[in-house]
């Protein structure tokens, strides 16, 4: 079996690179293990709920997700979070705590609910006041997330903003996590204003007008499985999909040779939008220096269980988007969005529905609990927290066992010499959340950026047209 190009993986990085080299007139061959398209992301319609069972929208500030989304027609059905509704609690002490009004990530931008707020000790919030004073400059060195916020904020900034909210989207440790990969912008603030403070409120002032037309988050009504769908139809006549696991690569003097489950396929291009653990197997008889720094690359796993409870169980309306809990005050729970409150049409009128997480690089064991255990195991804390007087009335787990890279100290050198030594190999490409961004608009950024490098090395075999 040949082809012009094949894509191993079928999440949205290799959907992505897919319909892009369409787009040039370049058919592709999709490899994918898993018997549905789509990777994490991964839509259930419930009792009337939409429930995501990977990521539930994209940040606005990023364009590549957006861009794609109007070229397949679906501008109309984008919806944009709820952000006038906009409070993240902190699970301390017992109770849940705002995070202060006008916090950037850990910055602080208002001096009164900084004063105000019962998350963070007097200490602590004389710190903060006094980062404005920060020297400005450049680190060579990489650095860890916990070693750059201490340097301005502080332990306890670390303990209670930085690692929950990091918990919350990496499912990793601020100790760990490395700055300059994670929080890029911030390393860019530091070096030119040495304050945080006074980098994000001289952004805010040049933004201004834009960040009140834009929500911080952008999904999809019926959700990102319709990103998916969309993808796919666009693809039919123009890609065609194997449910196969691909199990090694070999060089050939035309290409590649991808040994299957059935079979082999062989084609000049190559494009690996798999996981980096995978490609790393993959890639063991093209170069093994590259394959040990694609196996370097840690991931951790994660754990999506979504309650659906009558709004009758609580005693009052569910107030802000949810909360997060620091590991100092985790048991296994680690955050819980109100999804009907961050986002209208998800969830009908009389429903509350919660999306809780679990998991991480401290508990990967939750994902081998049965589904029994799991969900009693999140109902009791749940209660604790929030408190209810009804059983939930149905419930669903989504399991993604190592499918988060870790940006740890380092990353950036690593995924240079990975870029330039994959770039040695020609005809081969790789894509994906492990390597320059972990979100849906990033990894349709890295799919496109495949295709157009494809599509630059004149692939022989092109399609008449483009698709519409």
């Amino acid at each position: 079996m040949d082809a012009p190009v094949a894509i191993i993986g079928g999440g949205i990085s290799g959907l992505s690179t897919a319909y892009y080299l369409a787009q040039s007139g370049i058919p592709s061959t999709l490899v994918e293990a898993r018997p549905r398209l789509g990777g994490v992301i991964q839509t259930e319609r419930v009792a009337g709920c939409v429930i995501e069972g990977g990521p539930d929208s994209f940040l606005s500030t990023k364009p590549a997700a957006m861009d794609l989304i109007r070229e397949l027609g679906l501008a109309d059905d984008v919806i944009g979070s709820n952000d006038h509704q906009r409070i993240t609690y902190i699970w301390k002490g017992g109770r849940l705590v705002p995070m202060p009004d006008g916090l950037q990530f850990m910055v602080p931008t208002k001096l009164l609910p900084l004063l105000s707020t019962r998350l963070l000790s007097w200490p602590t919030k004389l710190r903060m006041g006094m980062e404005r004073f920060h020297p400005p400059g450049r680190h060579p060195e990489d650095r860890s997330v916990a070693e750059f916020v201490t340097s301005h904020y502080g332990a306890e900034a670390v303990n209670y903003l930085a690692e929950p909210l990091l918990s919350g989207i990496y499912g990793g440790s601020p100790s760990a996590l490395s700055i300059n990969s994670v929080l890029p912008r911030f390393v860019e603030l530091e070096a030119k204003y040495g304050s945080l403070t006074k980098g994000v409120l001289a952004e805010l002032k040049t933004n201004q007008a834009q960040a009140k037309r834009q929500p911080l988050f952008r999904t999809l009504k019926g959700g990102l499985g319709q990103l998916v769908s969309a993808l796919a139809a666009r693809l039919e006549g123009h890609a065609t999909v194997l449910h196969r696991r691909a199990q090694a690569v070999e060089r050939t003097g035309g290409g590649f040779r991808i040994r299957l489950e059935d079979g082999w396929l062989e084609c000049p291009q190559l494009v690996l939008a798999c996981e980096a653990t995978h490609a790393a197997a993959l890639t063991a008889g093209l170069d093994g220096r590259l394959a040990d720094l694609l196996a370097g690359i840690p991931y951790s796993s994660s754990m999506m269980v979504a309650l659906g409870f009558p709004d009758g169980a609580f005693s009052k309306p569910l107030a802000g988007f949810g909360f997060l809990v620091p590991k100092r005050e985790r048991r296994r729970l680690v955050a819980c969005t109100w999804v009907g409150a961050k986002f209208s049409h998800r969830v009908p009128s009389g429903t509350t529905l919660l999306r809780c997480f679990l998991g991480g690089m401290d508990d990967a064991a939750i994902l081998s609990e049965s589904d029994d255990v799991i969900v009693a195991t999140v109902v009791n804390e749940l209660h604790d927290i929030v408190g209810f007087s009804a059983a939930p009335a149905f419930s669903r787990i989504f399991r993604w066992p190592r499918s988060m890279a870790q940006y740890i100290v380092g990353h950036a050198a690593r995924v240079a010499e990975i870029e330039a030594r994959s770039s040695a190999i020609p005809g081969l490409q790789l894509a994906g959340n492990a390597y320059t961004g972990i979100g849906i608009p990033d990894c349709v950024r890295m799919g496109k950026e495949a295709a157009q490098a494809i599509s630059k090395a004149s692939c022989p075999v092109r399609l008449t047209a483009h698709i519409t």
